[in-house]
């Protein structure tokens, strides 16, 4: 793969319970297209993964959300699982952290359960995404045109359904990252 994204630095925002595959292949796919990434969480030092139906890896905190700045960052990418973005909607210092990558234009990738997270920090309204299903009625609640498609993109905001969508996600991700800002005034 080019180096699209050489020079770029990605925020990756996840609490304990993230969906493993959701965190390593779209992390692999940024670095394998020159991307440096960190991962940023309220836990210390590791995190855990849930991997479908059980506790998965731990992995490396290489940030921790309480000193971490979205102006740090050209971009961010939000894994899914069910736990992980529950946690970081009720934690107001990662909405401040997502609303801000909002607020500067920079794209935002989320995957499954992911834009859970982009509701809680007002991003979602006017947009068209692609979800896990059952958070359709969230996102049509908050304003968004959600729509059954592998993946998704409005203006930055890169979106998908589940792990089978990863392979179109990431092409997709990498595109609108190595892109750069949008308005979304």
């Amino acid at each position: 793969m080019a180096q699209k994204l050489t020079g770029k630095k990605i925020a990756i925002l996840v609490e304990k319970g993230f969906e493993q595959v959701e965190l390593e292949k779209p992390k692999a796919a940024l670095e394998e297209a020159g991307a440096q990434t960190h991962v940023i969480s309220p836990q210390s030092g590791k995190v855990k993964a849930w991997d479908m139906t059980d506790w998965g890896k731990e992995f490396d905190v290489d940030q921790d959300l309480k000193t971490a700045v979205a102006s740090d960052y050209d971009a961010l990418l939000l894994p899914g699982g069910v736990m992980n973005p529950d946690y970081l909607r009720a934690n107001e210092q990662a909405v401040a952290f997502v609303r801000a990558f909002n607020d500067a234009g920079k794209p935002i990738a989320a995957i499954c359960h992911g834009p859970w997270t982009l509701i809680e920090a007002q991003a979602v309204s006017g947009k068209k995404m692609t979800s896990w299903p059952s958070l359709r009625t969230d996102l049509t609640n908050a304003g968004a045109n959600w729509v059954d498609e592998e993946v998704v993109t409005d203006n930055g905001l890169v979106t998908s359904r589940k792990p089978d969508d990863i392979p179109a996600f990431n092409k997709k991700m990498i595109e609108e990252f190595a892109e750069g800002k949008h308005d979304r005034a």
